[in-house]
């Protein structure tokens, strides 16, 4: 029993300092982020030696002051956002009229004959005063469908607030309220942002009641590319607490300057499960001009469809793994003017190498139509830089990923070719094949009718079934016939190209790899 009494008091012991060092360890960090970093330096190892914890207590003040004063500064730019919506939906009838006529609950109800009924809907959301004279921002998705805003703040004054501007496709809004000398919150920089940094949320969680809620968290991940529909998004990830009614509000940094605005959670419960995304403030800051300026958001547009360039091209050409290659190149649009082709793939835009396919989408989209741009393009193993005058887009961006058929056609064994080394099955365009796929009876290439799901012309090169391929090996492909001649005289283990264009579409191209079997 003495014996196990020790080995807990020692247990206790070690549980103790390890606390101390991590409590140290944290502090520390805290003082580096701070610019105090002085304070946690030799001396304050020294004092350590010693067990003098005093140091250590100061470091941690300062940085709890720190996250004092910037809830103080940017508290009062917070609001909260009540929208209203007014839906309709068919309500039902009552052979001896509505039961709750009189009531509470008389709305939800209908009449004795049924029929369709007004409803409305109060949504939660929040807001970041930007100017003084009541401009302020948050999600699009907030105030969307609103009949009215009601905006509370920091001092529990309301207003009605008028929509400035919309823009779906940042998922930003900016609305304004009858008011002057309102406090305003500053923009950061965001070339500034660190993975790693303090970061603070405010906004009203859940509930009306939770207004001007403060949570602080750090920098978890930068540039998280996300789709939503046409539009790509470049998000901030942050383990700050967010929740449903945040969206709209402000992250901030520990000088109290905005990095971005709270827009979405990751989440598999509808709650905080550590994971939230920010718009980037670069973003916020441009669309609000924009915004307030003109009501509108003008992008810049290439003009082409594209697709992620496949492994097996990437290791063929030895590609940047984000590149993206070229499916279709609008007629007339900048990227046609500066000779960007189908089959092109695109590795660099202003010599910065994409990482992510998306990211083209997502860069060309926060410039301005007119200006200058070099996309460095990789074709079929020779690279070169264009310069590209942007053209500006349309209300729907062409600027989009285009997406790989992925379901298969039912295939015709009339005059098939089995190329079951490479796990496809092919033909020349029969009369049948060519009204199945919409195309003309005299289009020449060899048609993919089936490929093997298990093989690397599936999982890596993406072909997929209806596709045509027109080029191997940088020779022309007629018909069987010349994919068997072109194929027979590619040694065995080596890497050829092909050039495939969807069914039906003509102009729409995608150049993959794949290696000869030994």
């Amino acid at each position: 029993m003495q014996t196990m009494s020790i080995k807990r008091k020692m247990s206790i012991a070690a549980i103790v300092v390890a606390s101390f060092i991590g409590g140290v360890f944290m502090t520390t960090m805290g003082a580096n982020l701070l610019g105090i970093g002085h304070l946690a330096g030799t001396e304050s190892r020294a004092a350590f030696d010693g067990f003098d914890g005093s140091t250590y207590v100061d470091v941690a003040n300062d940085l709890e002051s720190a996250f004092i004063s910037v809830s103080e500064v940017v508290n009062p730019t917070v609001v909260q956002i009540q929208a209203e919506r007014v839906t309709t939906r068919q309500a039902p009838g009552f052979p001896f009229g509505n039961p709750f006529e009189g009531t509470p609950f008389e709305q939800f109800f209908g009449s004795p004959e049924g029929g369709e009924r007004e409803f409305r809907q109060q949504g939660l959301g929040s807001g970041v005063i930007v100017r003084s004279d009541g401009y302020i921002v948050t999600n699009n998705h907030v105030v969307e469908g609103a009949t009215n805003l009601q905006i509370q703040l920091f001092d529990e004054s309301r207003y009605e607030a008028e929509v400035i501007g919309t823009d779906p496709q940042s998922d930003l809004a900016v609305i304004r309220i009858d008011a002057d000398n309102l406090p305003s919150v500053s923009f950061g920089d965001a070339d500034e942002l660190r993975v790693g940094q303090w970061v603070m949320a405010f906004g009203s969680p859940l509930s009306p009641q939770l207004s001007n809620t403060v949570t602080a968290g750090i920098v978890s991940a930068l540039g998280r590319i996300q789709q939503q529909g046409p539009a790509v998004q470049n998000y901030i990830q942050t383990d700050a607490a967010i929740n449903p009614g945040n969206s709209g509000g402000p992250l901030v940094n520990l000088r109290g300057e905005l990095v971005g605005i709270n827009t979405a959670i990751y989440t598999r419960t509808g709650g905080y499960q550590g994971i939230g995304f920010s718009i980037p403030v670069d973003i916020v800051e441009s669309v609000t001009q924009q915004l307030i300026e003109s009501g509108t958001v003008r992008r810049a547009r290439l003009g082409v469809e594209f697709t992620p360039a496949t492994e097996t091209l990437i290791r063929s050409l030895d590609l940047p793994r984000g590149a993206a290659q070229v499916a279709r190149v609008v007629e007339g649009s900048a990227a046609d003017r500066a000779g960007i082709e189908p089959g092109d793939v695109i590795v660099a835009i202003n010599d910065n190498p994409l990482t992510n396919h998306l990211q083209l989408s997502q860069q060309i989209a926060s410039m301005r139509p007119g200006q200058q741009v070099q996309i460095t393009v990789n074709r079929q193993g020779d690279e070169r830089t264009l310069n590209v005058t942007l053209g500006e887009a349309e209300q729907d961006p062409t600027t989009a990923e285009r997406r790989t058929p992925d379901r298969d056609e039912d295939g015709d064994d009339n005059d098939a070719g089995s190329m079951e080394s490479l796990g496809m099955r092919l033909s020349d365009v029969t009369p049948a094949i060519a009204q199945r796929l919409g195309i003309s009876g005299d289009t020449e290439g060899v048609v993919v009718l089936d490929v093997d799901r298990n093989s690397v012309a599936f999982r890596e090169a993406r072909i997929v079934p209806s596709m045509i391929i027109v080029e191997m090996n940088r020779q022309p492909v007629r018909n069987l016939a010349d994919f068997r001649r072109i194929y027979n005289e590619i040694p065995a283990g080596a890497d050829f190209l092909l050039r495939l264009r969807q069914s039906g579409e003509d102009d729409a191209t995608m150049i993959t790899a794949l290696t000869k079997p030994e």
